[in-house]
């Protein structure tokens, strides 16, 4: 199963969101460290842009991804909410928001996958 897209997607996105959690958990336990910068782990699409995968339509009738569109995404970086007088950059209400967006990601993710295996094995069970 490794050989579908998907799949290796997956993975490689749940690896990425566990790099991402250790982050926010680091700039937690450094929440009160003078001097410490938060940090952040470049965004998924960087990722998705090193990753190859060349759609090819077979059929006129095939419907486009986008239809035709394009869907531009902001990429810029959060600046911290505050900076402390001692220099401290952390802000926990920030990161447990982040903490909170990563795991709805992981649960999207993970619940897609698991839809996604469904249906695999449902056409191959005929």
């Amino acid at each position: 199963m490794s050989d579908f897209y998907l799949f290796g997607l997956s993975s490689t996105r749940a690896d990425w969101l566990s790099q991402r959690q250790a982050v926010v958990a680091e700039n937690v336990a450094n929440a009160n460290t003078p001097g410490y910068r938060a940090k952040d782990v470049s965004a998924f699409s960087t990722v998705l842009e090193t990753t190859k995968l060349d759609l090819a339509a077979s059929s006129a009738n095939h419907l486009v991804a986008s239809a035709g569109r394009e869907f531009g995404v902001d990429a810029a970086r959060q600046t911290p909410w505050d900076v402390t007088h001692s220099g401290n950059s952390v802000s926990l209400e920030q990161e447990m928001l982040k903490a909170g967006e990563i795991s709805r990601d992981y649960a999207l993710d993970t619940s897609i996958t698991k839809a996604f295996h469904r249906m695999y094995l449902s056409t191959l069970k005929g």
